[in-house]
């Protein structure tokens, strides 16, 4: 039995596009003889599409392009992902079409993912289909974890999901279907989509695992791709490559940006160049993505701005070949500073006065982008974002975050990956003490802990949900521990206001940890 897997790039609402996707795929696996395509979990409309999810044409335009579908489907079995209406409910489902005809749906159980909760509600789940005499489970996305409700008296089972790529994800996925086939002693296909949907990035890395636990095929990480696998045939085992976490990030941000620019017609990006590690992250990757002659930033130099900073600055900028500006920012601050003087009186400089520099620096990116039609890409980490360590209609300005779900330290990893062949960022840039340069000879480290010791909190804050009192007990220092705890708590209302940020994690703030402004008592 030849199984076809057509792991594709689809684009939320863009039916037409999708269904000709959709359509070239079937016509290759019928000239190589399939026997069965998979499509991914709500494959005709793209996903997540919230409460588009909701709207009556939006469904009968998905149900519309099914039937065009079918149309082509003569000689060869398909399983193809879609949301429909099912008593007055929407419930996402893979239509199996044989002979031309949507002969069955299956629907999905299990409803887990946040971002469908409140648009899909739970089916009735996996459901056996004869296909070429053979009986095969099929399982929609998240039913495949509940191992006790299917497979026992199957062939082959199938599972069509849109699994979203975040950290490690893509190993422990591998992990399980091994085991899945292995415990079940049956072939297990696993069809998942690539691509990227505004904040989301779906990974690929489809798979089919024989009865032994061996993988057999493999299709590619954060790429479109196409493979038929005769699943009876004794084939061999396939080693799986080891999964880099920098690299698979890196690779999820490239897409991440690419079908964010591409899918909203946009083409050109601006961003401010400081001379520090964050900014030359972002410029490096938007330059290899979207190409450096749409790339512009400007660097905005201060009077406490380092010589080296600009120097950096420019070295970077010309390693990429883009376009750049300087345009100082001294004369602005001082014209601000003194109209401000009569409400700021003989009060001593503090914050109000280094965040007025970000501020101006926020004012002319957006500038920029008001007066060519780039989009500001923004440059905040995670570990600032938690901590509060960014200013307010600053430098929290951008459309996109591409490393707003990244500690730090990660920041640092996949600069190096970035140099792993050439300097491209320049090594001071990555060796220097990380500072916002805001006052005379200001280090992060003044106000912060060390990045290390910072992360290191952060991770099990955040991402691993632990208490003050579990984290100290963990050898880290009490007073640390608190005062970062006190920091993520006082600053939520800075996310609350946050672009969009590219999910590489499972606990992104605003999408998998959403916490009330008012948390004061420390929860």
């Amino acid at each position: 039995m030849k199984i076809a897997l057509a792991q594709l790039n689809y684009t939320i609402g863009a039916f037409e596009s999708n269904k000709m996707k959709i359509i070239r795929s079937i016509n290759e696996a019928k000239a190589q003889h399939a026997d069965l395509l998979l499509f991914a979990e709500q494959a005709i409309c793209g996903t997540p599409a919230y409460d588009l999810l909701n709207k009556v044409t939006f469904l009968e335009l998905c149900e519309e392009a099914l039937v065009e579908i079918a149309s082509y489907c003569d000689n060869i079995s398909v399983l193809v992902g879609l949301p429909i209406q099912h008593n007055n409910r929407t419930i996402s489902v893979a239509a199996l079409i044989q002979n031309r005809k949507v002969v069955r749906y299956v629907g999905k159980r299990n409803v887990i993912w946040r971002d469908d909760k409140g648009y899909i509600t739970p089916s009735e789940g996996c459901e056996y289909v004869k296909i070429c005499g053979r009986k095969v489970a099929v399982v929609v996305n998240e039913d495949i974890l509940a191992e006790q409700e299917y497979g026992d008296y199957a062939d082959i089972i199938v599972n069509i999901t849109a699994s979203r790529y975040s950290r490690g994800i893509v190993e422990k996925r591998y992990d399980f279907l091994r085991r899945l086939a292995y415990t079940k002693g049956k072939t297990v296909v696993f069809l998942n989509q690539v691509g990227a949907q505004t904040d989301v990035v779906f990974d690929g890395s489809s798979a089919v695992f024989n009865g032994r636990g061996e993988a057999v095929a493999l299709l590619k990480n954060f790429e479109e791709d196409f493979l038929v696998v005769d699943v009876e045939a004794d084939l061999p085992h396939i080693e799986i490559p080891y999964q880099d976490k920098t690299v698979n990030v890196y690779h999820a941000i490239k897409l991440g940006l690419k079908d964010y620019f591409e899918k909203n017609g946009f083409t050109q990006a601006c961003l401010g160049l400081s001379g520090g590690i964050d900014s030359a992250v972002v410029v490096a990757v938007a330059a290899d993505v979207l190409g450096p002659e749409n790339v512009r930033v400007l660097m905005m130099p201060s009077q406490f701005s380092s010589d080296h900073s600009v120097d950096d600055a420019l070295k970077l900028a010309e390693n990429l070949g883009i376009e750049y500006d300087i345009v100082p920012i001294t004369e602005t601050y001082t014209t601000v500073m003194k109209a401000m003087r009569p409400v700021f009186g003989d009060l001593p400089f503090d914050v109000a006065e280094e965040n007025i520099q970000a501020r101006i620096r926020g004012l002319m990116m957006m500038a920029v982008s008001n007066k060519f039609g780039h989009i500001l890409l923004n440059t905040t980490n995670k570990s600032e974002m938690a901590v509060g360590y960014g200013t307010l209609y600053g430098d929290t300005n951008g459309s996109i975050s591409l490393l707003g779900d990244l500690y730090k330290s990660e920041v640092f990893d996949l600069a190096r990956y970035i140099n792993r062949d050439t300097e491209i960022i320049p090594e001071n840039i990555i060796l220097k003490a990380p500072s916002a340069e805001l006052r005379p000879e200001q280090r992060d480290d003044e106000s912060l802990p060390p990045y290390d010791v910072l992360d290191a909190i952060l991770y099990r804050m955040i991402e691993e949900g632990q208490h003050r009192e579990e984290i100290i007990n963990a050898g880290f220092d009490a007073e640390v521990v608190y005062k970062v705890y006190g920091m993520v708590l006082r600053n939520e209302h800075k996310r609350y206001q946050f672009c969009p940020v590219l999910r590489l994690s499972t606990r992104t703030f605003g999408k998998e940890r959403v916490m009330p402004l008012t948390n004061r008592y420390g929860y």
